[in-house]
């Protein structure tokens, strides 16, 4: 396996590994929220309780230690021996902030029992108000004990977290390496594959590509005595074993990311016309017209080869389903060169989006074509490869000739 084979797989496990930690971090904190949910509404509940149980005690001698009371009697009502001179008994030690006087004095006017949390010393309290055997009597309860215990639960949640999420990455990368193992050798062996393609290919087509300008030449010797269509036909022979050895240098490079094809000025207009005159014979065929313009500078820096095979693909593609005509259009937008191929033909499914450009994607679109649209293949999904190779988009809409189908394609534009 190669350098770069080893570094695509380490970094595709570092991503897979901060997903994965991604996501129990995003579980634990779920996680999290619910138990201090859970324990804040169990004290909750906890302290009303215990102010529940408390209910009967009007006397600060009654009161259990956790509890902080406030007697006062009711007008008419008669002082105790341990009343002050307002007939008020207190527990000993009260914060500033308790009692809470406006309570009472809204419960002794006849208001209804009141309970609320007070804040009083720094600390909260909930306090319950009420009337007993002619007094109204206050029990306030401290929550301090309750804050530590959620504040150590938090802690201790985030501790636990923070250990589960670093667990989770180291189990992550272990895991994602074992698994992209596998993926990584078959990369290797389609790249040795590639290589060893490459190689066979090439003598073959040299020769190929000799022998018809070897036959171009004797045809252009013969002179008259050769019928027109025949020379045409053997110049044609001649581009297309070019072509032919062209692309497959291309798709080779497309192959393997390592190897970037040199980038020069292409001339999109130029390209597209060219694309235009090799289609004619194929198109006239389906009764269909293929025009193409270009307007303004239409320069790209990229490779030709590429660049021609991804405007024969469209053309093709739209070539196939138009009805009668086919509109090849190139422009300059600000930084951009947009080509556009319009069709007069069924379009594209309206739920399609961006799944024209995928790999088989016609084997997926079955019910598309029993519908009347048309199918993708897999000729849409190199010109997606091509596009994002040159740094562009490339996207799909019905708003072509008659509403028929529209790719567009945008190109950062080039120098001249």
């Amino acid at each position: 396996m190669t350098t770069a084979d080893d570094r695509e797989v380490r970094s595709a496990s570092r991503r897979l590994a901060i997903q994965f930690a991604a996501i129990i971090l995003v579980l634990f904190a779920l996680l999290g929220v619910v138990i201090v949910a859970v324990v804040s509404a169990g004290q909750s509940e906890a302290a009303k309780r215990t102010l529940a149980d408390a209910s009967m005690v009007d006397s600060v001698h009654d009161a259990p230690r956790d509890l902080l009371i406030t007697v006062v009697p009711l007008p008419g009502a008669g002082h105790g021996p341990d009343d002050d001179q307002s007939g008020v008994q207190s527990s000993t030690g009260l914060p500033d902030g308790l009692p809470d006087e406006q309570a009472i004095d809204r419960v002794a006017a006849g208001g209804d029992p009141e309970t609320s949390t007070i804040t009083a010393g720094g600390q909260d309290y909930l306090t319950q108000t009420d009337v007993r055997r002619g007094k109204v009597v206050q029990i306030s309860y401290g929550l301090g004990e309750q804050r530590e215990e959620i504040t150590r639960l938090i802690v201790a949640l985030v501790i636990s977290g923070v250990i589960a999420a670093i667990a989770a990455s180291l189990v992550g990368v272990f895991i994602a390496r074992r698994a992209m193992r596998p993926l990584a050798e078959s990369l290797a062996i389609q790249r040795r594959f590639v290589a060893d393609a490459s190689h066979e290919l090439r003598t073959p087509l040299t020769l190929l590509s000799m022998r018809a300008q070897l036959l171009r030449r004797r045809v252009r010797d013969a002179g008259t005595s050769i019928p027109s269509p025949v020379s045409t036909g053997v110049d044609e022979l001649v581009d297309d074993s070019k072509a032919l050895a062209e692309i497959v240098e291309d798709l080779l490079t497309a192959a393997d990311p390592r190897q970037d094809a040199a980038k020069e000025p292409v001339d999109l207009g130029e390209v597209a016309a060219a694309v235009t005159a090799a289609t004619q014979a194929r198109a006239q065929a389906r009764g269909v017209e293929v025009e193409s313009t270009s307007t303004g500078d239409v320069t790209v820096a990229g490779a030709a080869v590429s660049l021609r095979r991804m405007i024969v693909a469209i053309v093709d593609n739209a070539v196939d389903h138009a009805g009668s005509r086919v509109l090849i259009e190139c422009a300059r937008e600000r930084d951009d060169v947009v080509l556009r191929v319009s069709d007069d033909g069924p379009g594209f499914a309206p739920d399609s989006g961006t799944r024209v450009f995928e790999r088989f994607a016609s084997a997926r679109a079955q019910t598309d074509d029993t519908a009347g649209r048309r199918h993708y293949g897999l000729g849409l999904a190199l010109v997606s490869e091509v596009v994002t190779r040159h740094g562009g988009t490339v996207t799909a809409a019905n708003d072509g000739l008659d509403g028929g189908g529209r790719v567009t394609v945008r190109l950062p534009a080039g120098t001249t």
